[in-house]
């Protein structure tokens, strides 16, 4: 790999002996129950962790030795004898696993095709939770889930609703919130109105001609269609083939829900020194779709918390308190190693025990802010974590953020969250579709969230004060 391109290390000290003498720091320092010796041994972590090559190793060998992880399949199992086996390697004190039970979805085959005048083939691919189904009929499109909500079912009935909305590309990911219903509200809509399929525009930034799958619901008053996204090319085509009149298109899924499958998550711990029942914890996930090989989602996040634990595992003695690295199982389908988790350790007992909790699964892509959930008067400890994070290029970002997916659960129930936020530009040019792959993962990128994930997890886990972890009743966002 290539060495990043940060400060030696004798600079990176000088810099940070430096702030500590600022007032505003000397005050962060002064409040927060963090040592000269803690600060010092995180500044020297994260000069050791952004040249560290460990993570980006960990992320070729579940690439290239698991590949796709579809939830409930041959390559779900491997994965977590993978990941097992890799934690045991890394020096983790504990590892184990905990069972995750859910239906399990296949995908066997899938095609469609513009039939008729104009006929083509079209790049598609199965929504998770679609039904099988051979459907050929004329295209109505609309350009809004408004649109679709409104129209009136007889121009809908029998027909393949097509729904054409594109997703803005950004920073922080927020075009794909605003495009979301696409996939999840959707199809139950058309079915509702009576659609014998549904197709839809990719959630997707991608200019390739590939089609991003993900996990659609449908409403129990509905009874399920074939629902599939195009990718954005053949988005196009469609639109402009229907300003030449009708538009018929044959589309034919074989997938489908079949059984249930146990999967687990798998969870490496670095036992506390002092306090080994309060947990930091950082995590990403071990499935992915079968379309690519799940490199950036989340093969990258699986790698980057991996790699800082076994970092912290280095250093010459254990954090004040627990510092836990989760791989979880079957975020795709709905959160639903996370759900399990918070379930077996979210109870009122223990929320409180949780720290603070933070997840990669946004890509790989170098992480520009920080922040964390803390409230006012109990962040001095989230102002020392940015501080030694500045080196890396991470600005404090007090107005931005919140839990990662897999967090999300936890912190339904009270737990306090940190937000290490990576660029995502170009990350829904990949996102659930076959580009995926390892390729796309910068090696440097991956070393500067190494070294952000290590210098947040030890600090945090060595520091006596907490992030406002306490229990509350409240419903976790749907995914």
């Amino acid at each position: 790999m290539r060495v990043p391109s940060i400060r030696p290390l004798a600079i990176a000290l000088l810099s940070t002996a430096l702030l500590a003498g600022s007032p505003a720091f000397a005050q962060s320092r002064e409040a927060a129950p963090l040592s000269p010796a803690a600060l010092e041994e995180a500044a020297q972590l994260r000069e050791r962790a952004a040249q560290d090559g460990t993570a980006y190793a960990l992320i070729e060998s579940l690439t290239t030795e698991i590949g796709p992880r579809l939830p409930g399949s041959e390559a779900d199992a491997r994965a977590v004898a993978w990941a097992k086996a890799r934690f045991e390697a890394l020096g983790y004190d504990k590892v184990w696993t905990e069972p995750v039970t859910f239906p399990k979805w296949e995908r066997r085959s899938e095609h469609a095709a513009v039939v008729g005048a104009y006929a083509q083939p079209l790049v598609i691919t199965a929504l998770g939770g679609s039904p099988a189904g051979d459907v050929t009929a004329e295209l109505v499109r609309f350009d809004s889930i408004a649109a679709l909500e409104a129209a009136d079912p007889a121009t809908v009935r029998g027909k393949l609703a097509f729904l054409d909305v594109p997703m803005a590309r950004s920073r922080d990911g927020s075009g794909y919130g605003a495009a979301g219903p696409v996939r999840g509200r959707g199809p139950s809509i058309a079915a509702r109105k009576g659609a014998a399929g549904y197709l839809m525009r990719s959630i997707s930034t991608s200019p390739h001609r590939v089609a991003n799958t993900g996990i659609t619901r449908f409403d129990a008053d509905v009874t399920p269609i074939p629902s599939a996204a195009l990718s954005l090319p053949d988005a196009d085509q469609l639109a402009r083939l229907l300003t030449r009149g009708p538009v018929q298109v044959h589309l034919a899924l074989d997938v489908g829900w079949n059984g249930e499958y146990t999967s687990q998550n798998v969870i490496g711990e670095l036992t506390g020194r002092e306090a080994p029942d309060e947990i930091v914890l950082i995590a990403g996930h071990l499935d992915s779709w079968d379309l690519g090989t799940g490199a950036v989602d989340d093969a990258s996040g699986v790698g980057i918390t991996m790699a800082a634990g076994h970092l912290i595992a280095q250093l010459p003695q254990r954090p004040r308190r627990t510092v836990r690295v989760v791989a979880f199982a079957n975020e795709e389908q709905g959160l639903l190693g996370a759900r399990a988790y918070a379930e077996a350790h979210g109870g009122p007992e223990i929320i409180a025990k949780h720290i603070v909790g933070a997840e990669s699964d946004f890509g790989a892509g170098r992480i520009y802010g920080f922040n964390t959930s803390a409230p006012a008067g109990q962040r001095a400890t989230s102002d020392a974590i940015a501080e030694v994070l500045r080196p890396l290029g991470i600005d404090y970002l007090q107005d931005k953020g919140g839990p990662g997916p897999d967090i999300s659960p936890l912190a339904a129930k009270g737990g306090a969250w940190g937000w290490l936020g990576q660029d995502g530009t170009d990350y829904f040019d990949l996102h659930h579709n076959a580009n995926d792959t390892l390729d796309k993962v910068d090696p440097d990128a991956v070393a500067q969230n190494t070294a952000a994930y290590a210098v947040f997890a030890w600090l945090a886990a060595e520091s006596e004060a907490g992030f406002g972890s306490a229990t509350k009743t409240e419903e976790t966002p749907e995914h």
